[in-house]
């Protein structure tokens, strides 16, 4: 098959051609509607069910709501884990569904269950709702309105209804949410001391209110020929409309007025989140987010544009002002990956043509770096995998040229060898040229199937990853197999092609006098090695022990951090704190941060939003640190020396306050992942929220002394002040008055919604609360009194028990039971060494009651499930490459010998982390992967030589010498190919070459170590090996003979 598909291409030249230029067709399309972002998703596939509860204090919402919502959606298929966390008004139930499911089924699955959950949860207390389809990197661009003049509540409202309601139009926008001011409303504000006076029940004002504030439809009236419609209109339009609607009448027929009993005005919603800016005080901002599965890129230009139509609209003075775009990572990773790969393709063809000795041979290697890089573009776009940092990172373009570097090294070396026997001074045929490519071309098929095989094949136990890990790695193998895939079909049929029509004129004879001085050096070397196979042997084997001696000692991560140009630190005060006090505190953060000569810009994002997708509350802020490129900054020259002066400067400025720190795409990611935003969650289940908080305690004390711990905290779960408003039934049932009417007393404390304005497409609500001064005085809430049937006002002492008391703040749960999260940072260690003592830690210092266990998460859980996975199939991949090896040889022995390869490689990958101070990490086990492959690539090219020789009839040494010298220079050129490939991503500072550096670093180390010991120790045992056997067979052959 193999040389059919050759001689086909050969005997069909123009075809190939064309396909040629189809492929370039096709790949330049692909290229332009390729998505491009900075990371892979690796958004869990979740569900978020959302349901407002105002008023509602943590217990009764997990009572009423979550535990409802959670038991309506357990047992639906492909369901993971259900995870969730009640707080003050908010339930938020996430359902984590198996990751081969579609998002849209898995909505469709939650949406049938969602009327059960309604069901069961009490009749207006909530309603349940699913969250937007968007991921943990939904947030892609994020702008302020401001204006002078205007107030909180205008720029709310400009927000909502002149820009957010025009941007969720833009394709590819699921929703904008709004984030900080104050929502609008028409509130009634009651004076408790006029009801009282007037006799006048809040349940009435409520009842007038929904009743004045409807239209009705009279159907039609046929008139004169004419068919009229008749509307009854009575909707609510202005304050003063709600003053004059009437309550009651007194018994001389005069009305009582909403007006009289209080007064109606603009006033905000009670809210649970507020926005600072750069030390200003509050802002007004919007969160556009990305529809699930678009291109980011695409849809944030859209989003501009629009924005600027958008700005044209406005009102005088209001100007959008974006702060945070991700186009701008993006540009930023994709240069690096784009730099990286450029000078990566500038120092193969540079090795190519140094060590081939020809221009044009070496320009005909170069054409499959563009061919495979857009046969890998189409791929990509077929199999919905984004261009970004991991999924063209990994690629090298050594890897793909290689199949084509030996094909056209051996045809190079016969053209100039054929020349150089018959007739140097005359110029070869067509005929001739094409005969000497075909010959030259089948004697390598095989081994460049094979080898290429092989490192297809080394790549597949990435593909088996699953979760998180498989989101980040199964795209970047994809990409790398399409690649190589392409690169192996072009060494078969374009580069053969364009040998035969450009080295028509033959090549030069002679070799580079780089392959001259290495042959001059490598011969006498090669001979020394072979006069002492034993300590040849010997050297490699205790440098492969002495390497895993190192690796053992090696710690491990899951992969590096990427540097986002920003720092989130996560802010926590206590639990009682008051939002007016958070966001004191997060302008005076900010100010402090505003004094660093590198801060362009400090945003804070204090409790949760409009659309609550992350429930925090009051008490908790995230601060948005931006800087300047790392080159200006004057305060530390590396991010984790910023963090340190900075954590200084605010512990010194604001004490009380804690501190966490991270990046904002992190921070997000590790939310949605592990329910936390640190890099590991340790989470303690039990159902006793006290006793879960005193062994959080514990664990925060024990692994804060664990070294390399930073930022470990317990969630806070209590400390909530309440008034506690307990209603006593015998003095009730005394009085003859229903629970209902005292409810409706402490629901007006906070604020009712009865009905809503609607004012063109704008929509505002109306609510109902006692005035300031009644509800922000302990005594006057104390005063407030109900009407008993008789008419006397009883105050409400006498029918409740009012007292304050401190409670919990917050209720969280995984698969029903509750769990209690203590969350750290690692610094300044690994972050396998470190679990690994936190752990011994854990289970030497704390003993667990019954019913009471630990599990570990984030990306410590991660990075064991990766390592677990790879543990069965890598070892599944590397029988497969023996069995390819075995195919290729039709003989165990030359299979065993290159395999010897793989271990010699991992020497040098081992060392050059070790060396540069690097713990392994998944992106490093991916180098490990590609080295493999190189590594048995270059086995095979020199062992298929050799056994041609012997079959020929030389010796073994003779073969082995021959050999080794005819292949020391495809064997370089493949190596060094390889590893300069990966050069500029090793010494690559630039954003996101953090991931790639440890990949990089290993494939080099690796190939430095592996190509010398393939061109000295591989010949070596071959021609020991080939001695023994000898010998074996000489002294059984004696003994038969004395035998007979």
């Amino acid at each position: 098959m193999l040389k059919r598909l050759f001689e086909c291409s050969l005997d069909n030249r123009f075809l190939v051609l064309v396909f040629a230029g189809l492929i370039i067709a096709t790949g330049v399309y692909s290229m332009t509607i390729l998505p491009i972002d900075a990371v892979p998703d690796v958004t869990p596939n979740q569900v978020q069910i959302l349901t407002n509860a105002p008023g509602l204090g943590p217990i009764e919402v997990e009572q009423f709501i979550t535990f409802p919502v959670e038991t309506a959606m357990s047992g639906l298929p492909g369901i993971e884990r259900i995870r969730s966390v009640s707080r003050f008004g908010l339930s938020a139930v996430t359902i984590y569904f198996d990751e081969d499911l579609d998002i849209y089924f898995c909505r469709r699955l939650v949406m049938e269950r969602l009327p059960r959950a309604r069901e069961a949860i009490p009749a207006g207390l909530g309603n349940p709702e699913m969250g937007p389809i968007s991921t943990g990197l939904g947030e892609i661009y994020q702008f302020e309105v401001r204006g002078d003049g205007y107030s909180l509540m205008e720029l709310r409202t400009i927000l909502e209804w002149d820009i957010a309601f025009k941007l969720r139009s833009v394709p590819g926008v699921i929703e904008v949410n709004t984030y900080g001011g104050e929502l609008q409303t028409y509130e009634v504000q009651l004076d408790a001391s006029k009801l009282i006076a007037y006799d006048i029940p809040i349940a009435r004002v409520y009842e007038a209110l929904e009743r004045n504030n409807a239209n009705a439809g009279g159907a039609y009236i046929e008139h004169a020929q004419e068919q009229y419609l008749i509307r009854g209109e009575g909707l609510i339009q202005t304050l003063q409309d709600i003053e004059n609607i009437v309550v009651a009448t007194r018994h001389d027929g005069t009305p009582i007025y909403i007006g009289n009993l209080g007064r109606v005005t603009y006033a905000p919603m009670v809210r649970q989140g507020a926005v600072t800016r750069d030390g200003r005080g509050e802002a007004v901002t919007g969160i556009v987010m990305l529809l699930i599965g678009e291109n980011g890129r695409a849809v944030v230009n859209r989003v501009k544009e629009k924005l600027v139509q958008i700005q044209k609209a406005l009102p005088e003075g209001v100007i959008i002002d974006p702060y945070y775009d991700r186009t701008d990572l993006v540009r930023k990773t994709i240069d690096t990956v784009a730099t990286n790969l450029t000078e990566g393709a500038i120092l193969v063809i540079a090795v190519l043509l140094l060590l081939l000795g020809d221009l044009r041979g070496g320009l005909i290697v170069a054409t499959a770096i563009p061919l495979s890089m857009l046969v890998a573009f189409t791929g990509m776009v077929s199999a919905r995998i984004s261009g970004n940092l991991m999924s063209l990172g990994a690629i090298d373009f050594g890897l793909i040229v290689d199949g084509s570097v030996v094909m056209i090294e051996n045809i190079v070396r016969h053209i100039a060898e054929r020349r150089d026997t018959a007739r140097q001074t005359a110029r070869l045929s067509a005929g001739e040229i094409r005969a000497i490519i075909q010959e030259s071309g089948r004697e390598v098929l095989r081994p460049i199937f094979f080898a290429v095989g092989i490192i297809i094949i080394v790549y597949l136990p990435i593909l088996t990853l699953q979760g998180i890990e498989g989101k980040m790695f199964r795209p970047m193998a994809l990409t790398v197999i399409f690649a190589l895939v392409a690169s192996l079909v072009l060494a078969f049929t374009l580069t053969p092609v364009l040998a035969s029509l450009v080295l028509r004129k033959g090549v030069k004879e002679e070799e580079t006098w780089v392959i001259r001085r290495v042959k001059r050096f490598y011969r006498p070397l090669l001979a020394r090695t072979m006069r002492h196979p034993a300590i040849t042997g010997g050297i490699a084997a205790a440098l492969f022990a002495g390497s895993l001696g190192v690796a053992s000692m090696m710690g491990a991560e899951f992969i590096p951090k990427l540097d986002e140009g920003a720092i989130a630190i996560q802010a926590w005060r206590l639990p009682s704190v008051s939002l007016e006090e958070s966001v004191r505190n997060t302008t005076q953060i900010e100010r402090v941060l505003k004094s660093f000569p590198e801060v362009t810009s400090v945003i804070s994002r204090t409790g949760r939003p409009e659309i609550a997708t992350d429930p925090m509350g009051v008490e908790i802020s995230d601060i948005y640190v931006l800087l300047k490129p790392d080159s200006e900054w004057e305060t530390a020259e590396t991010k984790e020396g910023l963090i340190e002066v900075y954590d200084a400067a605010l512990k010194q400025a604001i004490p009380g306050t804690k501190f966490s720190y991270s990046q904002p795409i992190e921070l997000r990611v590790q939310e949605l992942i592990a329910g936390v935003r640190s890099d590991i969650a340790i989470a303690i289940f039990g159902e006793d929220m006290d006793r879960l908080k005193a062994i959080g305690d514990q664990v925060v004390q024990v692994v804060s002394k664990v070294p390399g711990a930073a930022d470990t905290k317990a969630e806070q779960v209590a400390g909530l002040p309440y008034l506690r408003v307990i209603i006593d039934r015998e003095a009730i049932a005394r009085y003859g008055i229903n629970a209902s009417q005292i409810l409706d007393t402490v629901r007006a404390i906070g604020g009712r919604i009865v009905g809503q304005v609607v004012k063109g497409n704008r929509r505002f609500s109306i609510q109902v609360r006692f005035r300031p001064e009644d509800r922000e005085n302990f005594s006057r809430i104390r005063d407030i009194r109900v009407s008993d049937p008789q008419g006397r006002l009883i105050p409400i002492t006498q029918l409740a028990d009012v007292r304050i008391e401190t409670g919990l703040a917050q209720v969280s749960r995984e698969n029903i039971h509750r769990r209690l999260v203590v969350e750290t940072n690692v610094r300044g260690r690994d972050l396998a060494s470190f679990v690994a003592a936190a752990q011994r830690a854990v289970e030497q210092q704390i003993d667990l009651p019954d019913g009471y266990w630990i599990e570990w998460g984030g990306q410590f859980e991660q990075l064991q499930r990766a390592s677990l996975r790879l543990a069965i199939v890598m070892p599944l991949a590397l029988f497969l490459i023996f069995v390819l090896l075995y195919t290729t040889f039709n003989s165990v022995r030359p299979a065993l010998l290159i395999y010897l390869n793989i271990p010699l490689a991992a020497t040098g990958g081992i060392l050059a982390l070790a060396l540069r101070g690097m713990p392994f990490s998944i992106s490093a086990g991916v180098g490990f992967i590609a080295l493999f492959g190189v590594a048995v690539l270059n086995g095979v090219v020199l062992m298929a030589y050799v056994l041609d020789l012997r079959k020929k009839g030389l010796s073994a040494e003779e073969a082995a010498i021959g050999g080794a010298m005819i292949r020391v220079r495809p064997v370089l050129m493949t190596a060094l190919v390889a590893s300069l490939g990966f050069v500029p991503m090793a010494v690559s500072t630039s954003a996101g070459a953090e991931v790639q550096r440890p990949l990089a670093t290993v494939v080099i180390g690796g190939l430095l170590t592996s190509t010398a010991l393939t061109l000295l120790v591989l010949p070596t045992l071959y021609v020991w090996e080939e001695r023994l056997r000898e010998r074996w067979a000489g002294f059984v052959g004696e003994r038969k003979k004395k035998l007979s």
